[in-house]
């Protein structure tokens, strides 16, 4: 994966501390908004190029800060979205004849191509554009290799092909065919790609003087290094204004006995089934395996999920924030059909915008907080889910050695391990999908990278304690809330 440049990196988050601290004054208003382009870049001359472009740029950005589509796209359901004004420095060809061409008698690459595409141009070969149909018929025709293929590093981020551009060589996202994953969104040199925020709302429910509740996903644990953990991270979101803050991992323990449930049921069938926490493969099973949606896909809802039901039954009428690494969770929250999810979604990188604009900063504590047991601390890393499904069957007493699992991470695997499904070729009982490499660590939006957090990340597991996953869900009303998809309570399931 490509990494963002710090400086745009930066620059955007610096927009979203400024809109929050409008927001905290109260004073996000027109006005504000216009004089926060103008601190932002201020003239009369431009680091980067023309300085009306970088002010336009600004004003899209704050309007994503907002929750809102940048100003010159129509409204759109998608959370990840292109600024058309960042998005004009990509080449506008796929392929193109570089400074190595011989300009040789034969012509074989203007030979190999059927759209007439290929022309003599005066020293090289020239392609058009306009009548290239990207076969690459004539890169492989040249003998000399001189034809390369420039594929853009957004289109080549996205595993299901949703990334189109229009004739001017914008990008555009194919909301039919995007899981919202937000790969791109980190693989674009020039920022032209981000994502709705909602950190405006999260400041309004809290200045209204609502119950807001914090629920960091599991891989928070090493995302801002070994000292850090889930305690500091609890104490610093209270200072912030939450009321409070619930590990995540406990919604992975919750998750994993009632998707255990389903695995048991499944497996004397001899059905297949794949997991249900990450919201982009869940994406990519309704989007573009529907029937292996509708057959294969378990009915328990994410841990995110989860907790969020957990606390609505508990704390009633409270706002739920989650807080983790990924993109795709933003669509999820937004999905309506599943009821009681999380309000609003935040990425580490806007928590640490959101803390910058009440000059709050991360202290370090001593940990004495826990609520999840290691098996749903775990579900952040490839193969946690399934590790601790597996875990749940063994504590009641199921034998689990002849149970064949695919664990993928990537959307690449993902697809693979679909098509083997919808074609009848699965060798394995159950699927483990995760479309970020690495798992959940390795989100777009992880704060440090994979190499660090694991480090940090391995120091951290190893204080907490040896507690089990359905002993632990004992202390908890799990008859009182629905852990399916439709909303249905199971009051006497017997985990």
């Amino acid at each position: 994966m490509v990494t963002n440049d710090k400086g745009i990196v930066s620059f955007k988050h610096k927009i979203m501390e400024e809109v929050c601290r409008l927001a905290w004054e109260g004073k996000l208003n027109s006005e504000e908004k216009e004089n926060l382009v103008y601190k932002m870049v201020p003239g009369p001359k431009s680091d980067y190029c023309c300085i009306y472009k970088e002010r336009e740029i600004v004003k899209q950005r704050i309007r994503l800060a907002c929750a809102q589509c940048p100003s010159d796209a129509p409204e759109s359901r998608g959370v990840v979205q292109v600024i058309n004004a960042a998005c004009d420095d990509c080449p506008i060809s796929a392929y193109s004849v570089t400074d190595s061409c011989r300009f040789c008698l034969g012509r074989p690459c203007l030979n190999s191509c059927h759209f007439k595409a290929i022309s003599q141009g005066e020293v090289r070969m020239h392609i058009d554009s306009a009548k290239c149909k990207e076969c690459g018929l004539c890169a492989k025709a040249c003998p000399y290799g001189a034809i390369v293929h420039l594929e853009r590093p957004c289109k080549k981020a996205c595993s299901v092909g949703a990334i189109t551009y229009d004739e001017w060589g914008f990008c555009k996202i194919n909301e039919d065919k995007c899981i919202q994953c937000g790969h791109c969104i980190h693989n674009c040199p020039f920022g032209a790609i981000g994502s709705k925020t909602y950190l405006v709302d999260i400041i309004n429910a809290i200045l209204e003087g609502k119950e807001v509740i914090a629920m960091c996903a599991p891989a928070t644990e090493g995302q801002f290094g070994e000292k850090i953990g889930m305690g500091a991270v609890r104490e610093t979101l209270k200072k912030i204004g939450f009321s409070d803050m619930v590990e995540v991992g406990l919604g992975g323990d919750m998750t994993a006995a009632f998707e255990s449930l389903e695995w048991s049921e499944a497996y004397k069938e001899g059905r297949k089934m794949t997991t249900s926490c990450c919201p982009a493969f869940i994406n990519m099973l309704r989007q573009h395996f529907p029937d292996v949606y509708k057959r294969n896909m378990s009915e328990t809802v994410s841990p995110m999920c989860a907790i969020s039901r957990y606390l609505k039954l508990t704390h009633p009428g409270c706002v739920t924030v989650f807080i983790g690494p990924c993109i795709a969770k933003k669509s999820e929250s937004n999905d309506k059909s599943v009821q009681g999810n999380a309000d609003f979604v935040m990425t580490y990188g806007e928590l640490r915008a959101f803390m910058r604009s009440k000059d709050i900063d991360f202290e370090e504590l001593d940990e004495t907080y826990q609520e999840a047991s290691i098996w749903g601390k775990r579900f952040a890393t490839s193969g946690g889910v399934a590790n601790a499904v597996m875990e749940c069957m063994a504590e009641r007493g199921e034998d689990t050695s002849a149970i064949k699992l695919l664990r993928c991470a990537g959307g690449e695997e993902c697809k693979k391990a679909l098509t083997k499904i919808k074609l009848g070729a699965l060798q394995e009982d159950f699927v483990e999908g995760m479309v970020c490499p690495g798992g959940c660590v390795g989100g777009p939006s992880k704060h440090k990278t994979e190499t660090e957090i694991s480090r940090s990340r391995e120091n951290l597991l190893k204080k907490a304690d040896g507690r089990k996953v359905l002993e632990n869900l004992k202390n908890y009303p799990m008859e009182k809330f629905s852990m399916r998809r439709d909303g249905k309570i199971e009051p006497n399931v017997n985990l």
